[in-house]
């Protein structure tokens, strides 16, 4: 009878014991401030949620645990930042054998970069063409465009355009996708229509900020002239 007795006080703790409930999968809305949720929402799903992202209301819908949603809304915090803004300028320079009256005079900001072109180069002259800026967040594309020779008509155009911007972890180095900085030269055919030629330089390129850094060199009418492109980035 005591055996019994015993038996049943070491059964009875156990049978005691509540048993674990199921976790339980929730669902929350996260709004976004800067970036689209689409672009992020791969990430997110890394954190063991389902996202179903809208551009539109750029909104995101993360359904999961609530330990996984915890997780994901703290990656979107650090992902969704106000992107940084970036200054692009763009100095077209032409080299040239012959010097041309009243040519416009480099700017002393890059003749520094001018005495490194005539260590090169054997061009007796070096004049300015034209200057572009381009002010664009990172991440996103640009572009700009002037008219030279404004009284000739046709007149001739300059082009600076991106597709993309990013910056280094270090804040130092920008990288610069899908570049074009070039002329866009009009051609008369014989039936008096007019088409335009572009001539350039189309690159991807890293600088480092607030250095000039000449990205190309185009021929430009012949050997006895050339384009040099000139670029300064700089983060605002």
């Amino acid at each position: 009878m005591k055996r019994f007795i015993l038996a049943a006080t070491l059964v009875l703790p156990l049978l005691a014991q509540p048993q674990q409930q199921p976790r339980e999968r929730t669902t929350k809305l996260v709004h976004l401030k800067y970036v689209d949720p689409q672009q992020i929402s791969g990430i997110v799903t890394q954190f063991g949620v389902n996202v179903v992202p809208n551009s539109g209301l750029k909104a995101m819908t993360i359904e999961g645990f609530p330990d996984k949603i915890m997780a994901a809304e703290a990656a979107i915090q650090q992902l969704d930042v106000e992107p940084r803004n970036i200054e692009l300028v763009v100095h077209f320079v032409i080299g040239s054998d012959q010097a041309v009256a009243g040519a416009p005079a480099v700017p002393a900001d890059i003749r520094d970069v001018i005495a490194q072109l005539k260590g090169t180069f054997t061009f007796k002259e070096y004049r300015m063409l034209d200057v572009l800026t381009i002010r664009t967040r990172v991440g996103s594309s640009a572009d700009t465009s002037g008219i030279l020779e404004s009284r000739s008509n046709p007149p001739r155009l300059s082009q600076f355009s991106v597709r993309n911007t990013t910056v280094s972890e270090d804040g130092k180095t920008i990288r610069i996708d899908r570049m074009h900085a070039g002329l866009r030269i009009p051609v008369i055919s014989p039936g008096a229509k007019t088409e335009y030629t572009n001539t350039g330089i189309d690159q991807d390129i890293d600088v480092k900020e607030g250095q000039k850094v000449v990205v190309g060199r185009s021929s430009l009418e012949g050997p006895g002239q050339a384009l040099f492109v000139i670029l300064t980035a700089k983060l605002m």
